[in-house]
């Protein structure tokens, strides 16, 4: 679908109201539509755009800026096209990093693209979606193992600060751009600028940039934008998918700054606010987003989501709501970072709906539910062993504690994209040199070689190398 033409004939009004960025505006002659663009250039403000979020009578509309709005006035003129905002789409932003409204945040020149679509758009029809495919091998042991994506799925990242989750996300980008066939889009909403600089440097450096477009609504930016800036990307998403019909590798960071920005956003049209003090259209908010995030006869998308736990709380209604759009949940845990653990993914709390034998054969999904088994007897066994020491379980129990510290070094990976950091060369590992060391740990095969043998290593094989 191309940009609504919507009506063309231009509407005259005044600002009457500012609270924030959500602004009240009278209009002598017609009223634009709900989600219409708004346009006040005041020498005071420069450029502004909001767009219409609710009617207030006959003649007024609040609307939502997605620009800042110091310096605006009352009595300021504003106009409508009867057009909703757009973003531009196309081969054009190849290679390019940005904003909501496709103003170039890179230094490069202003793109050249006649083409826009309109940032809110209806999610597929149920008869144009494709299911979720195959197995996405990533690279990294302990996702294929335990918590597998797919094609055409949604995969997010769960974890609290500081815990790893841009590293994770940014590791899988190095590692699946690489075989990608079609392009990566890449929505940063409320991200730090030191993030999105070392991501557009990294995808650089290896030569991914040509086949990736970057949106960004920085922390510095209004909570409007902030909140749209993960449907334009996604607009820009759905024209490789469905207009060029190419893959389409679609990540987010963060989720949990789209319900921020969403909670700002209702605090300032005066709602109510909902438990927790989030907004009462959370549920909506989330959903407005994750239901447009899926592959189409059309072409197929895969999408990766950080989501930032506020204070490890899992129960938290942010949380559970996003938990329930996702196909893969991969947790990462405060208590496994602090044992040095890295990636400091929980096996045990991490889902995915590919972990069937019909997805990924009877051999690994039988190795993971046996790990499972091994790693959460040793979670039970931690509280007897820091009590009473290794000497007080049984042989059999000592054994398996045994297998299970092995299995939790072989788990963890060089990164490549923390070499700098770390000094260490990054792994790739294929998911079946991981089921084949995962079951050769359980199988004992390894009960001779020190712990430390296995950890940060790529394929088991390092391991036995004398």
């Amino acid at each position: 679908m191309e940009e609504a033409t919507g009506d063309s004939s231009s509407m005259v009004g005044v600002v009457t109201a500012i609270r924030g960025t959500v602004l009240d505006a009278r209009f002598a002659a017609g009223v634009p539509g709900i989600g219409m663009r708004l346009h006040c250039n005041s020498p005071d403000t420069g450029p502004l755009a909001a767009f219409v979020h609710s009617h207030l009578g006959d003649s007024t509309v609040r609307a939502i800026a997605v620009d800042p709005t110091r310096g605006l006035r009352r009595g300021c003129p504003i106009h409508s096209d009867g057009r909703p905002l757009t973003v531009p789409v196309g081969d054009p932003l190849l290679g390019r990093v940005i904003d909501l409204r496709g103003e170039p945040l890179d230094g490069g020149p202003p793109l050249e693209t006649g083409e826009r679509w309109p940032i809110h758009r209806p999610p597929p029809l149920p008869s144009e979606r494709r299911p979720a495919g195959d197995m996405y091998p990533t690279g990294i042991k302990v996702i294929d193992m335990f918590c597998p994506f797919t094609s055409g799925g949604r995969v997010a990242v769960f974890g609290g600060a500081g815990v790893g989750k841009t590293v994770v996300l940014t590791e899988f980008i190095h590692n699946a751009v690489e075989g990608l066939q079609g392009v990566a889009v890449f929505a940063g909403i409320g991200e730090r600028s030191r993030e999105g600089l070392e991501l557009w440097q990294e995808l650089s450096q290896r030569g991914f940039m040509d086949r990736t477009v970057m949106v960004f609504g920085q922390m510095k930016e209004p909570p409007g934008a902030r909140f749209l800036v993960g449907q334009a990307a996604l607009s820009v998403a759905e024209y490789f998918r469905d207009r060029k019909r190419r893959d389409v590798m679609f990540v987010v960071d963060n989720v949990y700054r789209h319900v921020q920005a969403g909670m700002e956003v209702s605090g300032l049209l005066g709602r109510l606010p909902s438990r927790v003090g989030y907004q009462p259209t959370l549920p909506a908010d989330i959903a407005a987003l994750e239901e447009r995030i899926t592959a189409t006869r059309h072409g197929g998308m895969v999408s990766v989501q950080a989501v930032y736990v506020p204070a490890d709380d899992y129960s938290d209604p942010a949380i559970t709501h996003a938990f329930w759009h996702m196909d893969s949940a991969l947790v990462l845990s405060r208590d496994v970072a602090a044992e040095g653990i890295y990636p400091a993914v929980d096996p045990l709390r991490s889902s995915s709906k590919a972990l069937d034998a019909a997805v990924v054969g009877p051999r690994h999904y039988d190795v993971a539910q046996e790990a499972r088994r091994v790693l959460g007897r040793f979670d039970e066994l931690q509280d007897l062993i820091s009590m009473l020491g290794m000497d007080e379980l049984s042989a059999e129990d000592r054994q398996l504690v045994g297998r299970a510290r092995r299995l939790r070094n072989f788990l963890t990976q060089p990164f490549f994209v923390a070499e700098s950091f770390t000094g260490m060369e990054g792994r790739r590992v294929d998911p079946e040199e991981t089921v084949d060391g995962v079951a050769a740990i359980l199988a004992g095969e390894c009960d001779a070689l020190p712990e430390d043998a296995l950890f940060m290593i790529g394929a088991l094989e390092e391991a036995r190398q004398p």
